[in-house]
């Protein structure tokens, strides 16, 4: 079954104006350190997933090679990994329903 994501309606089509100044958060700072080091991590990953391509059509002979467990942990069988969105979408409504 598909994940169903949040909704929320607006009452009459207007947000409360108390509401918008408690949701508006100060506008985040980044240091010209942390924006090279996030462009540096970008392009890197960028440049690792086209040679990835590249060798899985046969364009080139070396390049990354994706990581494949050959014998999978027994331990590990039943694992689901976390949907992030969901537990995140639980989290708010949690504390939406802790307000009330």
């Amino acid at each position: 079954s598909p994940v169903q994501k949040l909704v929320f309606n607006r009452v009459n089509g207007k947000r409360p104006p108390l509401l918008l100044q408690q949701l508006s958060a100060p506008e985040e700072c980044y240091t010209l350190a942390h924006e090279e080091n996030v462009r540096f991590v970008y392009e890197a990953w960028q440049q690792v997933e086209q040679q990835l391509d590249g060798s899985r059509s046969g364009e080139s002979a070396c390049g990354p090679v994706q990581y494949v467990e050959k014998t999978p942990d027994p331990g590990l069988k039943d694992f689901v990994p976390i949907d992030l969105e969901d537990w995140w979408a639980q989290q708010f409504l949690a504390k939406i329903e802790n307000c009330s």
